[in-house]
């Protein structure tokens, strides 16, 4: 009579195995689907919309969405198979955890999404860096913990007094590091030097600066080389920002005229170039009048100043450029010489 009720429920048992088994299957492949078409269809969708947030929950969601289907389909198979209650606590502990873990996942990046964009919209208060989304992400991991070891029954209050009594300790271990990140908040709170802006460094090194993270601060150089810089570093040395009021910058040119010169003409000459290149050449400031200051008496020159105007620093070199060619040919139209160097020696005859 045994042996007769013995297949039933050995075929119940496969059965419930095989339901638990399309149960994990189903809730990945759901999972995969909905990233691949649904997700990919609605940031479609987002990228036409005016809003930009929309574009950071669908961002946020890729990868973790697979993932929650995945372990919905596991405790739905978990339901199926009868197993015995500690390797079923064990397995519901795991989801759980495995739960809390994608969800601060989700939370950061959304979080760290939204910081960057809202502060898009306040880039003269705080520029965005790396710096500022790491920190965000880092306090939603540290609460995803808490809620984690709370959840699982673990008190978090003796953790959170060690960690105030050894914080000494860990402040003395980590002073470098520390250092480096509150000279980074430093550096974006005074907005002395922010990402775009172009520096150079007491020490020689000038370059864009591309982001600073909490660590250091990354520039970017004119022949496409990247100079790492200790955010310490920074704080303490000197500094030039030529971006800082403004972008605008005077670019001066040194030029010098033979002393046969009409310098009414020279001076008239100059600043129809000057204009004619801050109008035409690509980084020049139309609206601004360049002129001409006359300063030296030299040994076989008299030299001058011409100010221009650049948009930015780099803008600079082609406007210098173009002007020197565009002066040395009009200098030659008009019968205006540059001279060249020139030594008189007298000999005074001893005999």
């Amino acid at each position: 009579m045994t042996a007769s009720k013995a297949p039933p429920i050995m075929g119940a048992v496969k059965t419930s195995y095989l339901f638990a088994l399309l149960a994990v299957i189903a809730g990945t492949a759901g999972g995969i689907l909905l990233e691949r078409f649904i997700l990919h269809r609605l940031r479609a969708v987002a990228e036409r919309t005016r809003w930009q947030g929309d574009e950071v929950v669908i961002s946020s969601l890729r990868g973790v969405t697979t993932l929650w289907l995945t372990l919905l389909g596991v405790y739905v198979a978990l339901t199926l198979v009868q197993m015995p209650p500690r390797v079923y606590g064990l397995a519901l502990k795991a989801l759980l955890v495995l739960a809390v873990l994608s969800a601060t996942l989700f939370l950061s990046r959304l979080a760290a999404g939204f910081l960057d964009l809202h502060l898009r919209s306040f880039r003269d208060v705080i520029p965005p860096t790396s710096l500022l989304k790491n920190l965000s992400r880092l306090a939603i991991f540290t609460l995803g913990g808490l809620i984690l070891l709370q959840t699982l029954g673990i008190s978090i209050t003796p953790a959170l007094t060690a960690l105030g009594i050894g914080g000494l300790a860990v402040a003395l271990a980590l002073q470098e590091p520390l250092a480096n990140l509150f000279s980074g908040l430093h550096i974006l709170l005074s907005k002395q030097i922010r990402p775009g802006d172009y520096v150079k460094l007491e020490t020689g090194e000038e370059g864009y600066v591309v982001d600073i993270s909490w660590r250091n601060t990354t520039i970017r150089q004119l022949p496409n080389n990247v100079v790492v810089v200790p955010n310490s570093k920074l704080a303490s040395i000197i500094v030039t920002n030529y971006y800082l009021p403004q972008q605008e910058m005077s670019v001066l040119v040194q030029v010098g005229v033979s002393y046969d010169s009409d310098l009414e003409k020279v001076e008239r000459v100059t600043i129809e170039v000057a204009k004619e290149v801050l109008r035409e050449v690509p980084g020049g400031v139309p609206e601004f009048e360049p002129f001409i200051r006359y300063h030296t008496f030299d040994d076989f020159s008299i030299n001058f100043t011409v100010i221009l105007r650049a948009r930015e620093f780099v803008d600079q070199y082609l406007l210098k450029h173009e002007f020197i060619k565009r002066l040395h040919k009009r200098y030659q139209q008009e019968g205006i010489e540059i001279p060249f160097p020139i030594r008189t020696i007298y000999m005074r005859n001893q005999g």
